[in-house]
């Protein structure tokens, strides 16, 4: 247990434990993607409770890359304002944040970006197949949104690669069927991740710390394998990247989705841990292993073996914002998230996000 509460740096970003908020869509932007009253209180409430970081829901650096309704905003000057008084809030609480930079890609809502979804190239699933003036435009909003959230004292940003996004579409052969150098191998393939980072880098400077979430695999025929995704990540490493958060599947579905159900033995937790080690492997840089995660016990054995540096989770911080703190006091106790994923319903209904089923137990 001591071990999930040693401090650990990620560039020059001292965390004072191993628990890492992973990003979740809370659907609680306002309609131009700024962070409402709620949102802003839900970050402050993680802080207190004991997250080490806090990474916000995906936030689109592009219109044409806006996946939901009510998602947050990092593509224009004007969201740097309301997304500081996020951080300053969870500042004032105690707490480090990182804003998650992302562009949806073919799965980008049309009807909400009112642009066409941008394709890596076609593959059948439509979309408008992107063009190297695009990709140069891709680059150039990353980084620009990399600036915003840095001059919005984010304490750090994360690039979102995983669950069949943009940058995971590029690095996966069931989507990536390019004919230049960004497909074919797995070096093509991440090609575009290295001018990202490498662009971001020139944006934020050296100190500022920029982490990458990425799947260890596709976990569905043809996709990306965990033996390529170790290398895309040793690359990363190599363009500029200070921590690697490991997830896995697609938002489509597949073998193993990343946001599996029934969670309620210590079999099921960590079910992406044999990935975690895989890239851990070949990596210096820290590496956070999410999926599944309930227990202390299981988080403090990933850490011991090796396996990962931090433990990241997102539904059990809906139902326990303050699930670390009671786990630093001595309560081991599993998180009391039952994974019924009752609780992205009331976001999808335009209520944001919450635990459903604690609401039905009389709980919260």
């Amino acid at each position: 247990m001591e071990r999930l509460f040693a401090k650990i740096s990620i560039n020059t970003l001292n965390l004072e434990n191993r628990f890492v908020r992973s990003a979740t869509w809370e659907g609680l932007a306002t309609a131009e993607g700024a962070p409402t009253p709620r949102l802003v209180e839900m970050m402050g409430d993680l802080a207190a409770g004991g997250v080490g970081l806090i990474i916000t829901s995906h936030s689109f650096v592009h219109p044409a890359g806006r996946a939901t309704p009510r998602q947050l905003a990092v593509d224009r000057d004007e969201c740097v304002p309301p997304l500081r008084e996020m951080t300053q809030e969870v500042h004032r609480r105690g707490g480090k944040i990182a804003c998650q930079l992302a562009h949806a890609g073919r799965f980008a809502d049309t009807g909400t970006s009112g642009h066409p979804p941008w394709s890596v190239s076609d593959d059948g699933g439509g979309g408008r197949v992107m063009t190297h003036e695009d990709l140069d435009i891709l680059c150039r909003s990353f980084a620009a949104a990399a600036a915003r959230a840095k001059e919005a004292r984010f304490d750090a940003v994360q690039i979102h690669s995983a669950h069949g996004y943009l940058l995971s579409q590029f690095l996966s052969p069931l989507f990536n069927r390019r004919k230049d150098e960004y497909g074919g191998g797995i070096e093509n393939r991440a090609r575009i991740h290295q001018e990202i980072i490498a662009a971001v880098r020139s944006a934020v400077g050296e100190d500022f710390p920029i982490l990458v979430k990425i799947n260890g695999g596709d976990h569905i025929e043809g996709g990306l394998t965990m033996e390529e995704a170790a290398a895309a990540a040793r690359m990363m490493e190599e363009a500029g990247v200070d921590a690697v958060e490991v997830s896995g599947g697609l938002i489509t579905g597949g073998r193993l989705s990343p946001s599996r159900t029934r969670i309620d033995s210590p079999e099921k937790e960590a079910y992406f841990r044999k990935e975690a080690k895989a890239i851990k492997e070949v990596l210096r840089i820290p590496v956070i292993l999410v999926g599944g995660i309930r227990s202390p016990l299981v988080a403090a054995d990933v850490l011991a073996s090796g396996e990962a540096d931090l433990i990241s989770m997102s539904r059990p911080f809906i139902r326990e914002p303050r699930l670390v703190e009671r786990w630093r006091k001595g309560d081991a106790t599993p998180a009391r998230c039952v994974s019924d994923n009752l609780c992205f319903r009331p976001a999808l209904e335009g209520k944001g996000v919450f635990c459903v089923t604690a609401l039905r137990e009389g709980s919260v």
